[in-house]
């Protein structure tokens, strides 16, 4: 056994809840892009983009394997590591597939705009190599609040790389923002959001509530200072209208993270109507008892 874990990390550290399990390789620090105005991940100076030495990294990850690890999973971190050309993703995936054979998935967070520079072989490449699924926080389907929250991406440019990675065989999971577009922009954000994830048919499709945690200041400028935060019940009813005009396969539904008011767990379509009841039963919860409106209702 080990004495000392191998892998060195510049903190704060992300991942997505699922990967609770995985190891985590930090191939990055921090986001190439970094200006959404609803991030605060990497907003530290220390998290400062820049990718990691290739040299101490490969180390790392021969490290791991001599220590006697044996994880079945690697999620490869900070932000967006698919921003790394492909000669380094193909020395880094090679790397831990000859140093740690257990893993059976490599994963990470992906920026729709970094799949540009990857050609459709590339993916093919990737998801050869252990590449099995991207995390792509889409944030909202319509246009008018992407540029309002300076995402740097549009419904074209995230469907186009969804529908790229799925086509190479990587499963895709997409995280819609709760109540981004705040009041006045609830109901398009919602279906424009739902008929993102319907030309693309995610393999996971997630819910997270807009928090703010250093302030909204920065946000809320994107609107020209005019943003009315939803309420509890104007979230629920905006998943409402989400699910509603969902029209999925095949695709597994999370709306569990801590900062969701409603638990909710299905598989889109055949629980469609079973998440839309529960939906209307937490509307009518909080509509009674708005004193607690900060509950997390759990079915």
């Amino acid at each position: 056994m080990f004495h000392q874990f191998p892998v060195q990390y510049v903190q704060p550290l992300f991942r997505p809840p699922s990967e609770g399990r995985s190891l985590i390789f930090q191939v990055t620090n921090g986001c190439s892009w970094n200006r959404c105005s609803y991030c605060e991940m990497y907003t530290d100076a220390q998290k400062k983009f820049r990718p990691r030495a290739e040299a101490e990294l490969l180390a790392e990850i021969r490290a791991c394997g001599e220590s006697g690890l044996e994880p079945r999973r690697v999620f490869l971190a900070d932000g967006d590591a698919l921003v790394l050309s492909m000669r380094r993703l193909r020395s880094i995936l090679t790397e831990i597939r000859h140093a740690l054979p257990s893993v059976s998935r490599v994963s990470s967070y992906c920026l729709p705009s970094n799949l540009k520079n990857k050609t459709d072989q590339d993916l093919l490449e990737l998801e050869s190599l252990g590449l099995k699924i991207i995390y792509v926080g889409a944030e909202s389907g319509d246009d008018t609040v992407l540029r309002k929250i300076g995402k740097g991406e549009t419904y074209a440019s995230t469907v186009d790389a969804l529908q790229r990675a799925s086509a190479a065989g990587i499963k895709t999971s997409v995280m819609i923002l709760n109540g981004i577009g705040g009041r006045r922009l609830s109901r398009q954000h919602a279906l424009a959001s739902a008929r993102l994830a319907n030309d693309t048919q995610p393999d996971y499709l997630a819910t997270l509530v807009l928090t703010f945690y250093k302030g909204r200041e920065k946000f809320v400028a994107g609107f020209d200072n005019d943003f009315e935060e939803l309420d509890t019940v104007g979230l629920c009813e905006e998943v409402k209208t989400l699910l509603a005009a969902c029209e999925l396969e095949n695709t597994i539904f999370r709306s569990d993270h801590v900062s969701n008011h409603m638990v909710l767990k299905g598989v889109l379509g055949k629980d469609k109507q079973r998440l839309l009841g529960q939906i209307d039963e937490s509307i009518a919860y909080f509509r009674e008892h708005p004193e607690f409106e900060n509950d997390n209702l759990q079915y």
